[in-house]
């Protein structure tokens, strides 16, 4: 298939149209793939209704070295969270539910940790981050993939979330909530999430290749394995998801599929059968700020607002409006954007986790349409990539010298009998501190595969060294020692600012059984 790749440059005061060849932009997907070691990427671009790009670049598994394409499937993560609102849009036209009601009068056992909260809490406040739970506080309940816990654990579980802000003050980012939204669609419609995501929105949109789930998808070949960097270089981890999380981030999609669904939303949220989905009271309610966040007062699309809707990201780049979300799995991230007055939407898929090859392509394609001249997004986020992953190495690099230096301390070091044990944090379950033979060893009940050996590190802390080291989430275990000396509780923090923020050690609160 040959690809017309037009860019609109601003020149003065007048509106020219210059083409930019398809090659460059190639060029620049190459050098993305290898300036930050990303195996494959998939890039769409669509504009005035029309497909211009749509292509994948490096391979979709670096086991299989076959190649990836723009109809290789990749799990978009949270940019399935727009689908959950979508589908609330839906029910909200179709009057069985409206954005205001309260969350118990479709889950009568839900409770929040505050009882005010748990009986004013609404389906918008669960859409929005403002609920006050904290920056992936939770998310431990479902993450990393392979955990024990059904959605109905995981809505009894809530109530024992402490918030870390007031009831509707603050935008911290949460899954959590929205696996809680994805039940009441259940509720209302009697099919599962993945059920009404596949039959309401994706076909009738004509996104024919693509899956409420990951699940869904085992049997399809062309799909891509998740890399994250091990020692510095990328290798294949397992891709996959846990049902519990779908509302939050379970779709398996591609680029065709991606800006097929981008159409759909800058044609009026119409199909191309000329159906209208949601009304355009309720794409209004999707697309307005329902909660602002914090703008740097320098900023490279002079954007003066920032914050959350109902399933994406709102702000405005230099005079338009902007309609954006990115996702993020072990070992995959991806980003959609739109500019609606532009009809303009940018799709990039990726089987790495690195941000910043994403934004590298988004932000070189917007700048084109936007008539802003060449900024070398490539060299500006490699040189930034290279000095915060120094920093990072760095943090990882003294905590275990440190605890190199303490093992030689033999008379400090505290005794089996002291921490050895079952723990328990109410809503993330059981912990296990065992000894086998010269090492101790920690295992997550509700959480198998977060499981590794503890390094002593103080007299009272151990560093946690994860048996997957593609989490890149080792954390300290610092236990809470009774007059005897003997373990009471314990709490958990990441060693390193790089430990992904679902790893949500820091709210936990072991209490030993």
């Amino acid at each position: 298939m040959k690809h017309n790749f037009s860019l609109f440059f601003l020149l003065v005061s007048f509106i020219s149209f210059a083409q930019v060849e398809e090659k460059k932009l190639d060029e620049l997907i190459q050098s993305t793939l290898k300036t930050f070691d990303v195996p494959g990427m998939s890039v769409g671009v669509i504009k005035d209704g029309k497909m211009i790009y749509s292509k994948g670049f490096g391979v979709r598994s670096l086991t299989t070295k076959q190649p990836m394409d723009d109809t290789t499937l990749v799990g978009i993560a949270s940019n399935s969270k727009a689908f959950t609102c979508v589908a609330l849009a839906i029910l909200a036209d179709e009057g069985k539910v409206n954005w205001d009601d309260k969350v118990s009068k479709y889950i009568p056992e839900f409770q929040m940790y505050d009882p005010y909260v748990s009986q004013n809490v609404t389906i918008k406040d669960l859409i929005t981050h403002r609920a006050g739970l904290g920056l992936g506080q939770g998310d431990l309940m479902f993450f990393p993939e392979g955990g024990n816990l059904t959605v109905n654990d995981i809505v009894h579980n809530v109530r024992y979330l402490k918030p870390e802000n007031s009831f509707r003050t603050t935008l911290d980012y949460n899954n959590i909530m929205f696996i809680v939204a994805g039940e009441v669609i259940t509720r209302i419609s009697g099919l599962s999430w993945a059920d009404f995501i596949e039959q309401r929105i994706m076909k009738p949109v004509g996104m024919n290749s693509s899956f409420g789930s990951y699940n869904r998808a085992k049997a399809v070949a062309n799909k891509i394995d998740a890399h994250a960097p091990v020692d510095g270089k990328a290798i294949a981890v397992p891709h996959d998801w846990n049902e519990t999380g779908n509302a939050a981030g379970g779709i398996m999609s591609n680029i065709k599929d991606m800006t097929t669904w981008a159409e759909f939303l800058l044609n009026g949220f119409t199909t191309k059968e000329g159906k209208k989905l949601v009304s355009d009271k309720n794409i209004q309610q999707l697309w307005s700020l329902q909660i602002p966040d914090r703008v740097a007062m320098k900023n490279p699309y002079d954007t003066s607002f920032y914050g959350y809707g109902l399933g994406w990201f709102l702000s405005d780049v230099k005079g338009h409006k902007q309609v954006q979300h990115t996702g993020g799995l072990i070992g995959t991230v991806t980003q959609f954007t739109l500019i609606p007055d532009m009809k303009l939407g940018i799709v990039v898929l990726t089987n790495q986790q690195s941000g910043a090859a994403f934004n590298t392509i988004t932000n070189t394609v917007k700048d084109s349409y936007l008539g802003i001249a060449d900024r070398n997004w490539l060299k500006n986020y490699g040189d930034r990539m290279q000095k915060v992953e120094a920093e990072y190495n760095k943090q990882k690099k003294e905590a275990f010298a440190k605890s190199d230096a303490f093992k030689k301390e033999k008379n400090l070091q505290p005794k089996a009998e002291q921490f050895v044990g079952k723990y328990n944090d109410q809503w993330f379950g059981d912990v296990e501190v065992a000894q086998q033979g010269n090492i101790y060893r920690i295992s997550c009940k509700n959480s198998p595969r977060l499981k590794g050996e503890l390094l002593p590190f103080s007299n009272n802390t151990f560093i946690i060294k994860w048996d997957d080291r593609s989490y890149d989430a080792d954390a300290y275990l610092i236990f809470s020692y009774d007059e005897n000396g003997k373990a009471e509780s314990a709490k958990m923090k990441a060693i390193s600012d790089v430990t992904d923020f679902s790893f949500d050690f820091d709210d936990l609160d072991l209490k030993r059984k």
